[in-house]
């Protein structure tokens, strides 16, 4: 599936495909526990190598993980427009062009951009092409229970509150995680983009 680079440009932040020349330093930003803490997608320990090569094998594999269902995804690393540097990833993924819908998720930044402008313009870009040029219905989100701060964020732009998966997966460190579902669709994707329009305009650079 071919996505359309030059339409994930923003003012602040532009995506790109991940590449192999973006490994060593997406290795290095990720070395971070403050990124994992309500994740813990990487555990920051001595398996710290090992753990980073499995997890960018699976973020390069076009099938994904196999954990939230069929499709395919595209991984995207994301860059600062005003001076080119990488700030974080993140994925379509469960990608099923027949049904029309696909997840946003497995993403990450710098500590040092958070709460600016970034994400929600990132969020922007993503769902624009999502339901403008792609013409889905919907787009769903999957966050983890423990993670309180990405569900009002998901929240604050619009997403909708569809259930708890309970006893869903297990976590890198062997802990139980139970998943919770958001969704966006097509009907409300208008109203959602003004929200996240205003919120980018609004937001420290």
């Amino acid at each position: 599936m071919t996505i359309d680079v030059s339409k994930l440009k923003g003012q602040h932040v532009y995506l790109q495909e991940l590449r192999d020349e973006n490994i060593p330093v997406l290795k290095k930003l990720a070395n971070n526990k403050r990124i994992w803490e309500f994740t813990r997608t990487l555990l920051i320990d001595e398996t710290y190598d090992s753990q980073f090569e499995r997890y960018i094998s699976v973020a390069k594999n076009p099938n994904g993980d196999g954990n939230f269902g069929s499709g395919i995804q595209k991984t995207f690393v994301i860059y600062c427009s005003s001076d080119d540097t990488i700030i974080g990833m993140t994925r379509y993924y469960g990608i099923n062009k027949t049904h029309k819908r696909l997840d946003i998720g497995y993403t990450w930044y710098i500590p040092e951009v958070w709460g600016k402008v970034h994400n929600k313009e990132c969020k922007l870009l993503l769902l624009q092409y999502a339901f403008e040029t792609m013409q889905f219905n919907r787009v769903g989100f999957h966050v983890a229970h423990i993670n309180i701060r990405s569900q009002k964020a998901v929240e604050k732009i619009g997403g909708q509150k569809e259930g708890i998966l309970r006893k869903h997966s297990y976590q890198p460190d062997g802990s139980i995680r139970d998943t919770v579902l958001y969704s966006i669709i097509d009907e409300e994707w208008p109203s959602v983009k003004k929200v996240l329009q205003k919120l980018v305009e609004a937001s420290p650079v």
